[in-house]
This record gives structure tokens, C-alpha cells and sequence, in this order.
């Protein structure tokens, strides 16, 4: 049941699940903001529908958490007015939640999570969307770890020219995924791997497992997960033991709160985001300067691709009215889009055919883009 507003127009929510506290907030707040002005946008064009965020927060005392996800679905689900999620950010919160829309039959459109499980059948995705595995109610419009890693491995092996590494991943989701696609093309490139190794979940101290990296003399190492789960202080500790080699990750580095707990450390750090920088985009520029003017700041890294995800669904109900089955069908056949951050439709799988990976470095304690690589199709 959608509620009717003071002036006659028919209130619509988008759900929304991010992590928007503790130290996952500079991940979740510029994505969110860039949702905030979809919405801002598409109710200043007038029509028949207002629509609205529902906003939930799926970090647990800092760090993002699939359960804290999962049940924030089920309440987002529970609200007829909320047409369509867009959610959420971090890959193993995915892996709790889409079974759940999927079941469900509600639109779930993701700015970031790139672990390619939690689409392609040939990584696991049928075990996701196990209740109507042809019915897709996933979507994402950034590309996959089975590219953003090889990009790491290719801009390690090429451009630093490093031929030793050692790797780290916090054996989630996301990190041991892209991890593992990092060690691939690396070993294929002809590198070689000294050693590749989970860590222990909630660890502080790095300096033994450091110290044990050192003596096998890799060149680079790198890391595959986020910021809260041992991204930044992995950085800042590699120098106490006199490991002084590039540190390189994937997008869940590739954020403010990195370079806030790495601190002058973070410099000579690098890593990718799945997702074109939104200020070389020319359809993006309008998009650019209203979010600096409504938040006075920059976007993060996936701002625009939170905006792209929100208008998504609101053009949807434009087209088809606030029903979530005929929504689904909407999006899923969306074909040759036209968006801030370019054109692009869904494929067979809910994946973007807009497939560009961004390089950043930390030069001068910020970070900054470096090269792009185009797999659009």
C-alpha cells in the first residue's frame, strides 16, 4: 500500500541498506549521499509520485555485518510503500541478503559489491538466488572482482614492474574473491606468488605475520578486503618492522578512512575501484556539481554509482508504475541506458555491460587516479 501525500501524489520508498557508522561511514555516506540526490532530483521533476529513502545501517559496531544486513531486508521487505533496495555495499552482506529479495521478487541494485558470486552462475551464483534462480532481482552497475583483480595484478606486474608478492585477505566475501583473482593473472603473468595467507578475523596486530612476509622478500604486497577489516593498519604497521614496499588493494582501500588510519604511512599504496572516475565522465559534470554544492564535498568513489542505482528504480516506476513485480521485470530488461557514468544495459546474469576499472594512488596523503581500463562490451 503506497500512502497518498498532502498534495495528492503517491509516496514511493526506495530501501536503502549501507554501512553508515563507525569506521565503514566514508564508505556508506558519499554512496548514500548520491542516492539522496537521485531522489532530490526526480521530485523536483514533478509527476505523480514522491519518493523517498528508507535508510538502513548495516555496520555493527563499525564494521559491516551480514546479519545486521539480512535483518534490515527483511524490515525494508516488510513495508509495502518500498518498491525497490537499493543495497548494499560489501560483498558478504550481498551474499546474506539477495537470497532474501530474491525469494522476495524485489529489485536489489548494488553501486559496489563486486564479487562475482553473487551473479555469475559459473562463480556460485545459483546458490544466491535459489528460489527463482531465472527470475534475476539482483542487479549492480559497477563491474566484478574477475576483472578488478586482474587489473591490480596487470598495473603490479606492468607499471611497478614488481615480479615478487606476497598476499593478505581477511577471508570474506570480497577479499579472499579478489585476492584469489589477483594471485591468478599475477602467477599467468609470470610473477610469483611468496605467499598468500587468510588472517584471523578482529586482528589488531599484524607485526608477526609482517615480519614473516619480510623474510620471504616480495616486492609488493597485497592486501584483499576493506579499511575495518585490517586494510589501514596492515600499511601503517608494514613499516615498523622495515617491510618498505607498495601496498597495493582493491576499492575496499580506496577511501578517506584509509588514509586516516594508515597516516603518512599510506603513501606509495595503490588500488582500483570498479567504476569510472565520475569527474572524467562528461555526462557526469551536472551530477558533480550538485552534489558539491548540496554536501560541500567531494564524491566518493561510489557516489555516482549509488545515484545511477537510485534513478534506475525511479525511472522504473516512471515507466511502470509503484509495483514491485512489474519494477523487477522493468529492470531486467533495461537495455542501452543512458546514465551519469555512460550507457550500458543488464546482461542474462543482472550485471552491467559498462565494465571500467579505475587505478589510484596515494600521492601527498590522497588519493589519486592514476589510468583506467575499458572492458565495456
Amino acid at each position: 500500500m503506497h500512502p497518498v501525500s498532502a498534495a495528492g501524489m503517491t509516496t514511493v520508498k526506495i530501501g536503502v541498506d549501507l554501512p553508515m557508522s563507525g569506521g565503514e561511514a566514508p564508505n556508506g555516506a558519499p554512496t548514500n549521499n548520491g542516492i539522496l540526490l537521485a531522489i532530490e532530483d526526480a521530485n523536483k521533476g514533478g509527476g505523480p509520485y514522491q519518493f523517498e529513502e528508507v535508510l538502513k545501517d548495516d555496520a555493527v559496531n563499525g564494521v559491516h555485518d551480514p546479519a545486521q544486513g539480512a535483518k534490515n531486508i527483511q524490515e525494508l521487505l516488510a513495508d509495502s510503500a518500498v518498491v525497490a533496495m537499493v543495497a548494499s555495499f560489501n560483498s558478504n552482506v550481498g551474499k546474506a541478503t539477495i537470497p532474501i529479495t530474491n525469494a522476495a521478487g524485489v529489485v536489489q541494485i548494488s553501486p559496489s559489491q563486486t564479487n562475482p558470486g553473487l551473479t555469475k552462475p559459473e562463480f556460485g551464483a545459483l546458490d544466491v538466488r535459489k528460489a527463482h534462480p531465472d527470475a534475476i532481482n539482483y542487479f549492480r552497475v559497477c563491474p566484478t572482482d574477475d576483472l578488478q583483480g586482474p587489473v591490480a595484478a596487470d598495473y603490479a606486474f606492468k607499471d611497478l614492474k614488481v615480479r615478487k608478492v606476497a598476499i593478505l585477505d581477511d577471508q570474506e566475501t570480497y577479499g579472499k574473491g579478489i585476492a584469489d583473482e589477483f594471485e591468478k593473472e599475477f602467477k599467468r603473468l609470470g610473477g610469483t606468488v611468496v605467499s598468500h595467507d587468510g588472517i584471523p578475523k578482529g586482528t589488531q596486530d599484524f607485526h608477526a605475520i609482517l615480519t614473516a612476509i619480510k623474510a620471504k622478500g616480495p616486492a609488493l604486497l597485497f592486501f584483499g578486503g576493506v579499511t575495518t577489516t585490517g586494510g589501514g593498519l596492515i600499511r601503517k604497521q608494514m613499516k615498523d618492522v622495515g617491510l618498505t614496499i607498495p601496498y597495493e588493494g582493491g576499492d575496499g582501500i580506496v577511501e578517506d578512512e584509509f588514509l586516516t588510519v594508515a597516516g603518512e604511512d599510506a603513501n606509495g599504496s595503490y588500488g582500483t575501484v570498479a567504476a569510472e572516475n565520475a569527474e572524467r565522465v562528461p555526462s557526469a559534470q551536472g551530477f558533480l556539481k550538485g552534489y558539491k554544492a548540496k554536501f560541500n564535498s567531494d564524491p566518493g568513489a561510489y557516489s555516482a554509482n549509488g545515484y545511477v542505482a537510485a534513478k534506475i528504480i525511479i525511472d522504473a516506476v516512471k515507466a511502470v508504475g509503484p509495483d514491485r513485480a512489474k519494477v523487477r521485470a522493468w529492470v531486467a530488461k533495461l537495455k542501452n541506458y543512458k546514465s551519469i557514468i555512460g550507457t550500458f544495459s543488464f546482461d542474462k546474469n543482472g550485471d552491467t555491460t559498462n565494465k571500467i576499472i579505475s587505478v589510484y594512488g596515494v600521492k601527498n596523503g590522497k588519493w589519486e587516479w592514476l589510468t583506467q581500463l575499458n572492458y565495456t562490451l
